[in-house]
């Protein structure tokens, strides 16, 4: 049994399936952020992840036809990741660092949510922690950048990175393993991003 939500989306799929453009964009409604947020991670320019974005559901409402399955958002962030990657390949360089320019989530999901209770003072402080995360993020390597935004940012499971990697989960596993420890030690390098850490980091704690 599926939960609501799960059922609906797949009723929306069925009807994308056969053709129906209403269907399919309330399909883009719910999932346009993820796709954005992982385009944007991966490109980490404004415009080339809009594009990037829109690319990726001009092919998911092209093939929408070949789509099996209940994972419908695994499947979407797969097509977008290929697209990205095509686009990386393309400019045949680490993409902008521009990230320094454009506003930051204000509330990062990166670490974790502390409620309606949280001082200023401490928001403040994970607003900065997140800052950092995505300045280190933008210094690993493309594939290790990828399973941290999938599993540390999108909450997806093992399984799930698996199938939009197109990998093993062994090598899901692996992958997040160096790529968290490479993002500790970027963070450590500073004295004040190291209290940052060892204050709100949830997944850089070992």
């Amino acid at each position: 049994g599926l939960d609501p939500e799960a059922a609906r989306e797949l009723r929306l799929v069925d009807a994308a399936k056969s053709g129906d453009l209403t269907s399919f964009n309330v399909l883009v409604t719910l999932h346009e952020r993820a796709v954005y947020g992982l385009c944007f991670r991966m490109l980490r320019e404004q415009m080339a992840a809009e594009d990037a974005t829109q690319d990726a559901f001009l092919k998911a409402w092209s093939s929408i036809g070949s789509f099996r399955g209940e994972f419908f958002r695994g499947w979407l962030l797969r097509i977008a990741t290929n697209r990205c990657y095509d686009i990386i390949r393309a400019k045949g360089r680490r993409p902008a660092d521009s990230l320094d320019a454009l506003p930051f989530e204000a509330e990062p999901t990166w670490t974790s949510q502390a409620g309606d209770a949280e001082h200023p003072e401490q928001h403040a402080a994970r607003a900065e922690l997140s800052r950092h995360l995505e300045r280190a993020l933008g210094a690993l390597p493309d594939d290790q950048r990828l399973v941290i935004i999938l599993s540390d940012i999108e909450e997806r499971s093992y399984e799930e990175i698996a199938e939009i990697i197109g990998a093993a989960v062994g090598t899901v596993k692996s992958r997040l393993s160096r790529a968290r420890a490479k993002l500790r030690d970027s963070l450590r390098a500073q004295p004040e991003q190291r209290e940052l850490l060892e204050r709100f980091g949830r997944h850089y704690d070992e």
